[in-house]
């Protein structure tokens, strides 16, 4: 594990995970900004933010399918005592935000376009100008959202990305490849109202030694526990339309990759199960291709999908490289490569 100049760990152990969840998180948790505003189509959106006046750098984290502020409240507390205010959302359709159909159970969007809409109305409530510089931390399915908020979004004024196993592409049976958006497509209009995808139903805890998330017990306990502590924020799984329009977006990330303009480092976990791993590196390599290259792929080997919620050995390595990352930039750098662009 890297260390601080102190000798003491640059990140929160799993070892003491309930300890630290009670005496140091909780009050953490209770000093947050937050609130709703109104996304695309008036849907309320849930918002949290954690500032510091002296704080001259601010990352806005973007989580993934299922997910809610709630649950990061652990990676939120690491990154603010490394000198970032943190700013994070939830998504139409989970967490605290407004639901997207009768089921509130059920992951749906009518448009993707939503998402990345809705990442506009937040980041200008947010209003991140004053900062020296701004970063995202995009996990999964938000960091397909952030992605194409950057394609589309050329003068967005951030200075770096991290993509955390983000979904440019979905992991499946390579002979359903052909067939996966014609058939996605079908599938959504077979009803006028959401139906749930094939094999997927309302949210139920997997036990441990099914999961394809975490390798990590305690964090993965811990999670679960928060879900059952709450339960407005349970999702399950998600509608046939979501998966068409997930689809289509995580295709248009990867057509459009050299849109990108902000240095991008890309964290891989080597055996994740959920998203396309083949599809990231094809995204790089595009984007690599543009001068000057602003991609960078990092591999977690023996890492599962859920980075910031991994086991410490891998977790460690994401956030070392994500802070460093964003460290060693500095706003000239960042011109002097959207000038060449």
């Amino acid at each position: 594990m890297k260390q601080t100049t102190s000798e003491q760990p640059r990140w929160n152990s799993e070892e003491n995970l309930i300890e630290f969840s009670e005496q140091t998180l909780a009050p953490f948790w209770q000093t947050r900004n937050d609130g709703f505003i109104e996304g695309q189509q008036g849907k309320k959106l849930y918002w949290v933010s954690f500032t510091k006046p002296e704080h001259t750098k601010a990352i806005v984290v973007v989580n993934g399918r299922i997910e809610s502020v709630n649950k990061y409240q652990e990676v939120f507390w690491d990154l603010f005592q490394q000198g970032y205010d943190i700013y994070s959302y939830d998504h139409r359709g989970q967490g605290l935000s407004e639901r997207c159909c009768a089921d509130k159970q059920m992951g749906h969007v009518e448009f993707f376009d939503f998402y990345i809409k809705d990442l506009h109305h937040i980041l200008n409530h947010f209003q991140l100008n004053h900062y020296q510089q701004k970063f995202f931390l995009a996990h999964s399915m938000g960091g397909a959202i952030t992605t194409r908020y950057l394609q589309t979004h050329q003068q967005h004024g951030f200075d770096g990305v991290t993509l955390s196993a983000p979904m440019i592409g979905i992991q499946m049976q390579w002979y359903l490849r052909p067939f996966s958006s014609p058939l996605s497509k079908w599938m959504s209009t077979r009803s006028t109202m959401p139906v749930y995808a094939p094999g997927q139903t309302p949210y139920h805890a997997k036990p441990f030694e099914t999961n394809n998330l975490t390798s990590s017990v305690l964090r993965y306990q811990w999670f679960r526990s928060l879900y059952e502590q709450i339960p407005d924020i349970q999702l399950g799984g998600p509608s046939s339309h979501w998966v068409h329009q997930s689809l289509l977006a995580a295709k248009q990330c990867n057509q459009q990759a050299q849109q990108i303009n902000v240095p991008l480092l890309l964290i891989q976990a080597s055996e994740d199960s959920v998203v396309d791993n083949a599809a990231q590196r094809r995204f790089i390599n595009k984007l690599n291709k543009k001068q000057p290259p602003l991609g960078k792929l990092a591999v977690i080997e023996g890492a599962k999908h859920e980075l910031l919620c991994e086991a410490d050995c891998f977790r460690n390595q994401v956030l070392d490289q994500t802070v460093d990352f964003f460290n060693s930039m500095t706003r000239k750098t960042f011109k002097t490569c959207v000038s060449k662009v």
